[in-house]
């Protein structure tokens, strides 16, 4: 459970499944049927080390902000192309102005 708690940031996604199993969940520690609405947290985005939680935990963790998510700990960076329009195409051989 350390492992999880570790997490610099933390990917959310929505879980479903069909198996009849039960998990534990890692905020709370109480029982998760698998077959209720629930989502899956993934530490680093890892999934190897995902985990199954229920929903309440996981709004609750982040109204408290025990569970950052990738975007706040580490902005994305712009694409390419992005970059190169903000900083302006030159004129270049072969441009000419209509």
């Amino acid at each position: 459970m350390d492992d999880f708690r570790a997490a610099r940031w933390y990917a959310v996604r929505p879980a479903g499944s069909t198996k009849p199993a039960t998990y534990r969940c890692p905020l709370c520690g109480k029982r998760l049927p698998a077959l209720s609405e629930h989502l899956l947290v993934l530490p680093d985005g890892d999934a190897a080390r995902r985990r199954h939680a229920h929903t309440n935990c996981v709004m609750r963790a982040r109204r408290a902000g025990r569970l950052p998510l990738r975007d706040e700990v580490e902005p994305r960076r712009r694409g390419w192309l992005s970059r190169l329009l903000r900083r302006g195409v030159p004129d270049g051989p072969g441009r000419s102005e209509r």
